[in-house]
């Protein structure tokens, strides 16, 4: 049993065409693909959602967390290999782009099984450099600053110091997970269709530098 699916999204996962993977994204954790499974249900897509759990956040809080990407895709590999020998499709949104895009490279590297596709969002293209969201030793002030312009806090919990002193340490290593020496995605082909999906006024990654 790995420690990033849950025993229910595993079992309810056994009737599946396709299982699809899903990263969230910086300071964020498995719950943010909470309503996903209800919406492709209603539209008969026959895809089951296993949402990863990253160590420390959610259910995982007692974990220490990753800052080096390097170290989590190793992990990530080592746990989840028997569970992506199905067919599947990872999905990945901003800092979850980048983990989801670096595991199916590293199962490429060592002859793995590999996802149907890779759709990523909120991340720019492989060969450009990483966006920059926030300095990781940026002040508590900073980093919500730079958070709520991103849409990372709503405004409504900015006002609320317990969910802020929870959530800046995640982010905090998150940041340090995305802006190491092993973040730059590789640009040379891959072997996987990849799907890259941008916001219009998303102001670090516009249609522009995500294809």
């Amino acid at each position: 049993m790995t420690r990033y699916l849950s025993r229910s999204s595993i079992d309810e996962s056994a009737s599946a065409d396709v299982r699809l993977f899903c990263f969230p994204y910086a300071g964020g954790g498995a719950s943010a693909y909470g309503r996903w499974q209800r919406t492709l249900d209603a539209h008969g897509a026959g895809v089951r959602v296993l949402p990863i759990q990253l160590p420390g956040r959610e259910g995982r809080i007692d974990e220490p967390r990753f800052t080096d990407l390097r170290a989590l895709i190793d992990d990530l590999d080592a746990e989840l290999d028997d569970e992506l020998e199905r067919p599947h499709i990872f999905y990945g949104h901003s800092m979850g782009a980048l983990i989801a895009y670096s595991l199916a490279c590293r199962r490429q590297q060592r002859g793995a099984p590999l996802p149907e596709a890779v759709v990523l969002s909120a991340y720019r293209a492989p060969h450009l450099p990483a966006p920059q969201i926030a300095r990781p030793e940026a002040s508590d002030e900073e980093l919500i600053d730079s958070l709520a312009a991103l849409g990372g806090i709503p405004q409504v919990l900015l006002n609320h110091p317990d969910f802020l002193s929870a959530l800046l340490p995640v982010a905090r290593d998150d940041l340090l997970l995305c802006t190491g020496e092993a973040a730059s995605m590789a640009a040379e082909p891959r072997r996987v269709p990849r799907h890259q999906f941008a916001g219009r006024r998303d102001p670090q990654c516009s249609v522009p530098v995500v294809v």
